[in-house]
């Protein structure tokens, strides 16, 4: 019988360092992961990289940090590469990397088009080839998009449009992979409470996040935290692995689709 544990397993996490995906990093740790590979963009993103590795290792695995900017099919291939030479090999990939943009449709222009495009598809479908190139047989994949997806709203156009196609990549990714028993999902979660979600949004808007959700009176802020993110992708790539092929939106009731 196949083992779907995290325990023992290896762990590549793309956006690792901080927020939602510094949290699974040292939650995969926590449940007892081998060894945990954490990305991280920029040099502005080291220190929290660094942090997040001195965390996994106090949990009592190998961690490995690795800079890479995702918007270049060569620098996904070279980073599966390196976290798998690192690791051993690679089990578990999850790809947390994302940027959004709010604003009105007739002002986005084609520099800013072509960024949310490089950043939220191009990334997702070259780490999805390197995931099926790498990851081991019945090993899991995940990606993270966005709840908008479920959304009838105006002013994601560019964000929401270039998350759409990561439905697509991960149906056709888990049809393709299963037959080496490969999961392959996706999961879209709400307004989170991170640096990322409130420079795009206004005051007012902030204030409607908070309210929106049918179960934003039990959230500590309103909005969707990461810690209520992190069981469910836990539960993709380990004893959820049946569930394949799907883009699951967890947010509280802020939307469906």
């Amino acid at each position: 019988m196949t083992d779907h544990s995290i325990k023992g397993k290896t762990a590549l996490i793309a956006g690792g360092a901080k927020n939602l995906g510094g949290l699974l990093a040292r939650d995969l740790a926590v449940q007892g992961a081998k060894a945990v590979a954490v990305h991280y963009n920029t040099s502005a993103t080291k220190l929290a990289a660094d942090e997040t590795v001195a965390a996994i290792k106090a949990a009592g695995a190998d961690a490995f940090a690795f800079q890479a900017d995702l918007t270049t099919a060569g620098a996904t291939e070279k980073l599966f590469a390196d976290a798998k030479t690192a690791m051993g090999g690679i089990d578990i990939a999850i790809n947390t990397v994302g940027k959004v943009l709010k604003k009105p449709f007739i002002e986005i222009s084609e520099a800013e088009y072509d960024e949310m495009t490089a950043v939220n598809s191009k990334s997702a479908f070259f780490f999805l080839k390197e995931a099926g190139k790498h990851v081991s047989d019945n090993g899991k994949v995940c990606t993270l998009v966005t709840s908008l997806l479920g959304a009838y709203t105006p002013f994601y156009a560019a964000y929401a449009g270039t998350k759409a196609p990561v439905e697509h990549f991960t149906r056709a990714a888990s049809k393709e992979f299963g037959e080496r028993g490969i999961s392959v999902t996706a999961i879209g979660p709400g307004p989170m409470d991170t640096p990322f979600f409130y420079p795009a949004e206004g005051a007012d808007a902030v204030a409607y996040h908070k309210t929106a959700a049918a179960l934003s009176n039990f959230s500590k802020t309103g909005l969707t935290d990461i810690e209520d993110i992190v069981p469910f992708i836990r539960f993709l790539v380990s004893d959820g692995w049946w569930m394949t092929g799907q883009t699951i939106l967890v947010n509280g009731g802020y939307t469906t689709k």
